[in-house]
């Protein structure tokens, strides 16, 4: 299961002052992972307690722990404790320096804090739509440019040996190669006598 408390910022309140913090919900640990974050995240921030208020509660008519927010229990870290004691009124906190979890009063919780959850905005990294569409613009312009270029570039060699004569044609070649020179003689009036 991938880890699910980072994207949600922890908030370490006193008493009831849960209720003031809109959209704060108490938090739910359903796996090692999530209780490790928390732990870490509490040992560098919480000043408070060793120990602090879970969202989990004991329901009497099921005889079992469950989440305030009605999420499944997947997962516990419980110490050692007395299992023959009353758990009317019972709660779940974390303790801080070991990351187990103990059943405690529900109602000192207010000398103790409770730990919640709320989501926090979070602001995309990655490219908006009009970049991609803009960028999707470009490689195909020049997509499209390299395939004209490359028929032109074909349609020129195809037609280079044309007698039609285009921007881009050169020079006839000459059927000697660069060795040879044409020596042109001059006719003269007075022949030239060698001896």
């Amino acid at each position: 299961m991938p880890l699910a408390a980072p994207p949600a910022l922890l908030l370490p309140l006193l008493g009831l002052a849960a209720a003031a913090v809109a959209g704060a919900d108490m938090i739910s640990i359903h796996n090692e992972e999530e209780n490790a974050f928390i732990l870490d995240t509490l040992k560098k921030q919480w000043k408070g307690s060793d120990d602090i208020l879970l969202g989990m509660f004991y329901d009497t008519d099921d005889a079992s722990f469950k989440w305030f927010d009605n999420s499944n229990m997947t997962f516990d870290k419980w110490t050692d404790q007395d299992d023959g004691e009353d758990l009317i009124d019972t709660c779940a906190f974390l303790h801080i320096k070991t990351g187990e979890w103990k059943k405690g009063n529900c109602e000192v919780s207010f000398v103790e804090g409770t730990l919640c959850k709320t989501a926090i905005p979070y602001k995309r990294k990655y490219l908006s739509d009009n970049h991609i569409l803009v960028s999707a613009l470009v490689i195909a312009s020049t997509v499209i440019l390299t395939v004209l270029g490359a028929i032109i570039w074909f349609l020129y060699k195809k037609h280079s040996d044309s007698r039609f004569t285009t921007v881009f044609s050169t020079a006839p070649q000459s059927p000697y190669n660069e060795d040879c020179v044409l020596v042109v003689g001059e006719e003269n009036e007075y022949p030239v006598q060698f001896e």
